[in-house]
């Protein structure tokens, strides 16, 4: 069994013990030690980091009989050891999960949903509360709350006892557990029984920032940050928000106007693209049937062929779909333009398109597939599009 010393004092960064065993696996080294500061992953919180003496610590988890594995890079002598914790991931594990304590606990609070899970990540947290619905406005409420008892600058304490004892004391979620269990307890607002690392006020979490809330499954996911996390947080969204509000010469405060006014001129435009493809292409479709490179004898169809050097892959499309609904007609459409290709026919026409695109594009180092009448596809090099072109031409001469 391990003497976990966080358990007491989150803000030990080192302390001396005894090296109880140490195993070569894989490669690395697993050390047991009789006392750690070292906090293993567990409950939603990732282990520390730091060092053993000269060997770094790479990964603290937990072993069997209550006991404390750590992991290192190189060998550590049984006997004597000197241990120091990774401080500045310490410390900001502390602040997110104090945080989440806090988070949780306003929830409760203000709308009686408990949370079901706790996730500590690397750039951001998340809760998921056993909620029915969440919108902005009860986000914004839960976020003033938590920040409103950081400021006040609460204590945040270490209480143990057994599960019938921390029960009568009122903590926030019930244990199942038999034993001495630990619980953390913010001053007037929450106990919660736990076993990771907390600061030890409030104000040390500095602030909780709300970043995001989606559904997930039957519950409802909140991402946060806190302490440096969110300044750093606060600072890219300033940024960001500056640089949108320098491109749509605005304020900041009128990004979200100026966005909403812009999205609404590219879906005119695009409507307006849209309306001026379809007239090009009802356009250039009277001309090509007009203007037929081959017309072939006995009421057979008309092959048109038309190589682009800059029509994007919808108007191809869009053109194929008119020259097809003419009555004998096969047309054999490509573009310079990411080297797509469109083979279409009228209906009743017995020509597979399908296989001849197959057949055609996998001379030219290309792929596609469609229907009887209608088939798609690429090559990667525009080039052999002329080939491509040539050999379906040919295959309908034949």
């Amino acid at each position: 069994m391990t003497e976990r010393l966080y358990y007491r004092d989150s803000f030990l960064r080192e302390f001396e013990a005894q090296v109880v065993s140490a195993e070569a696996v894989a490669g690395k080294w697993h050390v047991q030690l009789d006392r750690t500061a070292f906090y293993p992953t567990s409950g939603g919180q990732p282990n520390d980091l730091g060092r053993l003496g000269s060997p770094a610590v790479l990964d603290v988890f937990e072993g069997d009989g209550h006991t404390v594995v750590h992991v290192t890079g190189a060998p550590v002598a049984e006997g004597p050891v000197h241990g120091a914790i990774d401080w500045e991931r310490r410390f900001d594990h502390m602040q997110q999960h104090t945080g989440q304590h806090l988070l949780s606990a306003a929830f409760v609070e203000l709308f009686r949903w408990p949370t079901v899970s706790f996730h500590l990540g690397r750039e951001i947290s998340t809760i998921d509360l056993a909620a029915p619905g969440i919108d902005v406005q009860q986000l914004e409420q839960a976020g003033r709350r938590t920040n409103q008892i950081i400021f006040q600058d609460r204590a945040v304490g270490v209480r143990f006892g057994t599960a019938q004892e921390l029960a009568a004391a009122g903590i926030r979620k019930e244990v199942q557990r038999e034993g001495i269990l630990r619980a953390i307890e913010i001053e007037d607002f929450d106990r919660q029984p736990c076993g990771g690392t907390h600061v030890a006020r409030t104000g040390q979490i500095g602030l909780v920032l709300l970043r995001k809330c989606e559904k997930v499954k039957q519950n409802w996911r909140v991402e946060f940050v806190c302490g440096e996390r969110a300044a750093r947080a606060a600072r890219s969204d300033l940024a960001t928000l500056g640089e949108a509000a320098r491109h749509l010469s605005c304020g900041l405060a009128e990004v979200p106007a100026m966005v909403g006014r812009a999205l609404e001129e590219r879906q005119a435009g695009h409507r307006e693209r849209q309306r001026l493809l379809e007239r090009l292409a009802e356009v250039e479709a009277q001309a090509l049937l007009a203007t037929a490179a081959e017309a072939r004898e006995g009421g057979k169809a008309h092959v048109l062929v038309r190589l682009f050097e800059d029509a994007g892959a919808d108007y191809l499309r869009l053109l194929a779909t008119k020259l097809a609904a003419v009555p004998a007609v096969q047309a054999l459409l490509g573009t310079h333009a990411g080297g797509h290709v469109v083979f279409a026919q009228s209906a009743g026409l017995s020509v597979d398109m399908n296989a001849l695109l197959r057949d055609c594009l996998g001379v030219a180092g290309g792929k596609g597939g469609g229907s009887k009448d209608f088939a798609q596809g690429s090559v990667r090099d525009p080039a052999a599009l002329e080939a491509a072109l040539k050999c379906a031409l040919e295959r309908l001469r034949a």
